[in-house]
């Protein structure tokens, strides 16, 4: 089945492309949810409306990722927690503490746009941030213990 996609998904497609999928995950999983819709002849010239009218937009946005990826470049974080007396870490480091980090030092990065490998023992590591289609940012994560 032809389908076009409304958002990014990961393993996928970016929002916008269009796709052959299966029949039993397009009517089950993506129409249900709202992210995809049948690749009709209209669907598709209204898709390519909205991609000429978003250029721009998506141009802006892509710029802000830039910027912002040449600021977080040089960051290191370091997150405190927890942990035993052989550097083992009480629970592990998510992409949830990695963004509240951030916050606290001034950037607002959802943490659904971060990827943390399983951080469960003290030391650095390095956590990806997807800011952009285009713009990935690699951040050292220092683990230290409380």
């Amino acid at each position: 089945m032809k389908i076009i996609l409304k958002e990014n998904l990961k393993n996928l497609g970016a929002q916008g492309d269009v796709l052959i999928v299966k029949d039993g995950y397009a009517n089950n999983y993506l129409f249900p949810r709202g992210l995809a819709v049948l690749a009709t002849s209209s669907n598709i010239k209204m898709m390519e409306e909205n991609n000429r009218q978003g250029a721009l937009k998506r141009e802006k946005m892509k710029a802000d990722a830039l910027a912002l990826s040449d600021k977080l470049k040089e960051l290191k974080l370091t997150i405190g927690t927890k942990a035993g007396s052989n550097g083992k870490i009480f629970g592990s480091i998510t992409p949830l503490q990695v963004s509240q980090s951030l916050k606290n030092l001034g950037y607002e990065i959802d943490r659904r746009k971060i990827e943390v490998d399983d951080i469960k023992l003290l030391g650095t590591y390095e956590a990806i941030v997807n800011l952009h289609r285009d713009v990935v940012v690699p951040i050292v994560v220092e683990v230290v213990a409380e």
